[in-house]
């Protein structure tokens, strides 16, 4: 069964920055797209990024042009890099990885991380 392990969350001020990780626990035959979500306190999980196998990014309005998505392929790790952060983007950061199984690409969820922006 595949885990995965995210790291990075914690508390930083407005305007600063954080880098969340998510591995896998071991080695996966094939990945898919990876991405990131978020949940605030009362609110719907969220998109906040998504990268193909090919490097293709997506992104919510909220998040473009300070936060990036990126991914080793070789080490099964998918990053976001959290730049000119605000309060409201305090939320239990998830990463989301499509795995390949018996029945084809299975979304595979980390266990969330905590990020929290004081103003």
């Amino acid at each position: 069964q595949v885990q995965l392990v995210e790291s990075g969350g914690g508390l930083v001020q407005d305007g600063g920055s954080l880098r969340l990780s998510c591995a896998a626990s071991r080695i996966i035959v094939s990945i898919n797209a990876m991405g990131w979500y978020r949940q605030a306190p009362g609110k719907q999980r969220e998109l906040v990024a998504t990268i193909t196998r090919g490097g293709i990014t997506n992104y919510a309005d909220s998040a473009k042009g300070r936060f990036t998505i990126s991914r080793d392929n070789a080490k099964n790790t998918v990053y976001l890099q959290m730049n000119s952060l605000k309060p409201e983007d305090t939320a239990v950061y998830y990463c989301n990885v499509e795995v390949w199984g018996a029945s084809g690409y299975v979304g595979v969820w980390g266990q969330g991380t905590l990020v929290t922006v004081s103003s």
